[in-house]
């Protein structure tokens, strides 16, 4: 049951406003300047910039949900175990699954699920919810989205055993990432796939005690199996754009976020030395253009390799991402040094740099013409395409303006465009875009960076929601490849399918990578310590990911 706070309804509809960019006041909603000291009670804002969230849904299934979005999900619903992306030699910690044993050849977990866990309206947890949540995973149409490949789900007391049709070496966080819904509630649903659970109940540290378009609130559980959290109170809040949550940090009005922000140093480090921090840990993750390769022009490869040939990297990493991010230089698509260890030997020594003859001669020997410098497609009309993002998403507005930019000097018009957020999301999904830029999901191996792109599981016709290969690039070979990788049993057959997946990556360019994509993410310690750092990086410090909880529960009043 839902708890209605008085100054929820009050104080925040006032004080949280995203339109005035306000943030959480210092003295009543979360920010800790000022008398809200350690060991006060105070509580946390943890901020996104993605502009008014109009709609409330805590369905965890569905990504453009509010709960996935702002990631107040991840404080009320728990994963069955934590592993590390930082550090993927790290054994996994158990969470809701108190045992986790993987088969031999990783076709099979079984998870025994722990004891003295309670729901938040106070039903005990048990197998049973493990089972159910992956029995839907499985059988509900569109809810797999990792293509799990799940195949026999069986019970035995407090005990789940999950099978799946290939191997899950490398999806291993995949499965244990995901949350755990409540069977009583959900089996009650008409359609889990739709339905918004705005009674969610969860087994995690914190309920939904009040919601708004202005702000979201959690209060701490006094009866959570894992002890008391240190803050008692969340506050989700979305500020209009970075600009406004760069601003909302540097003011302790926001307290925690997973955010681009331009030229750090000045505009956050620096207001407070002391407590303010950013920690951008390396992982195998990048921002990439998707492209759409079932329409001109990018249903052309050599279009595709000319367009590679142009972009800026350095410039990207320069002026877009303000030097706040290591600059994308293997052909590959890895990052380095994260990436080093899986770049193969065809590649180790190939870096990307600008050539536009080399760009232009791709295209007049696939006949293309000019003229003058209008570049003439084989239609004989002026080559040109829409480059979009969100409004707000200032890294990714810059970045796209200067691929557009970039692209004049192969005579080509790029044009900008700057939906909202909710409609660019759509058209993302849907395929209607001509690129697009976006980032990859990241993970033990790279896998899921090369899956994301050009992976034959993902794809889905013009209009169907895609939930990645949003470019819809259909080959064979690559989704063969990355399947053999995934199974592989052995690193001799990893390495072979690895070689494949980039040569096809390089060769055919069925996306154009940008820059790379750390975890970053944005903190103070006025109020609370414990968070993840260079010293201690047991978990990506952002709130938006299932392993949130974990820092959550690792926080300690400051001294």
């Amino acid at each position: 049951m839902r708890l209605k706070s008085k100054l929820a309804a009050a104080a925040l509809g006032a004080a949280l406003m995203v339109t005035t960019l306000a943030g959480c006041s210092a003295g009543d909603s979360g920010g800790n300047n000022g008398s809200e000291g350690a060991g006060s009670g105070a509580p946390l804002t943890i901020a996104k910039p993605d502009g008014s969230i109009s709609t409330e849904s805590n369905n965890p299934w569905i990504p453009d949900s509010s709960a996935n979005r702002l990631g107040y999900i991840n404080a009320m619903l728990e994963p069955l175990g934590i592993v590390s992306l930082i550090d993927p030699t790290k054994p996994t910690e158990p969470w809701l699954a108190q045992e986790i044993t993987w088969a031999d050849d990783y076709k099979s977990v079984t998870l025994t699920a722990r004891d003295g866990v309670t729901w938040s309206d106070g039903e005990p947890f048990t197998a049973d919810d493990i089972a159910y949540t992956f029995t839907q995973l499985r059988d509900v149409e569109g809810l797999d989205n990792s293509a799990l490949g799940l195949t026999d789900i069986t019970v035995d007391g407090s005990t789940v055993t999950l099978g799946f049709e290939n191997s899950m070496f490398a999806k291993q966080d995949k499965v244990l990432h995901k949350l755990i819904v409540p069977r009583h509630i959900f089996e009650k649903s008409s359609d889990v796939t739709t339905d918004t659970f705005t009674d969610l109940v969860g087994t995690g540290p914190y309920v939904l005690s009040n919601w708004t378009t202005e702000s979201i609130e959690l209060t701490a559980r006094s009866d959570y199996w894992g002890g008391t959290p240190a803050a008692p109170t969340l506050y989700y809040v979305s500020y209009n754009d970075n600009t406004a949550l760069t601003t909302a940090l540097a003011n302790g009005d926001a307290d925690w976020a997973q955010s681009f922000i331009p030229n750090v140093q000045d505009a956050y480090l620096n207001k407070d030395k002391e407590h303010n921090v950013y920690w951008a840990p390396a992982g195998l993750a990048i921002d990439t253009m998707f492209l759409n390769t079932t329409k001109a022009p990018f249903d052309d490869l050599a279009f595709r390799q000319a367009v590679n040939a142009v972009v800026d990297r350095e410039k990207h990493q320069s002026i877009a991402r303000e030097g706040g991010v290591p600059e994308l230089t293997s052909v590959t698509g890895l990052p380095t040094p994260a990436g080093d260890a899986f770049i193969a030997p065809d590649y180790a020594d190939s870096s990307y740099k600008v050539d536009v003859d080399a760009a232009k001669k791709i295209l007049t020997d696939a006949g293309y013409t000019y003229d003058g410098d209008t570049l003439v497609g084989k239609d004989g009309k002026p080559v040109t395409f829409t480059l979009s993002v969100p409004q707000g998403w200032n890294d990714y507005v810059t970045g796209i303006m200067l691929i557009s930019d970039e692209l004049k000097a192969i005579g080509v018009e790029a044009k900008v465009d700057t939906p909202d957020a909710d409609t660019w999301w759509a058209n993302k999904e849907k395929g209607d875009f001509d690129a697009i830029l976006h980032w990859t999901d990241t993970g033990a191996t790279p896998y899921d960076l090369y899956s994301d792109i050009m992976d034959g599981r993902w794809l889905k016709p013009i209009g169907e929601n895609a939930s990645y290969n949003f470019g819809r690039f259909d080959n064979a070979e690559a989704t063969s490849a990355l399947n053999a990788y995934a199974n592989a049993t052995d690193d001799a057959t990893r390495t072979a399918a690895l070689a494949t997946i980039e040569k096809i990556f390089v060769e055919q360019v069925p996306a154009i990578p940008v820059g790379t994509r750390p975890f970053i993410s944005q903190y103070n310690t006025r109020s609370y310590v414990g968070w993840p750092d260079d010293a201690n990086p047991y978990v990506p410090a952002d709130p938006t990911q299932p392993t949130a909880v974990k820092i959550l529960m690792s926080l300690t009043p400051a001294k």
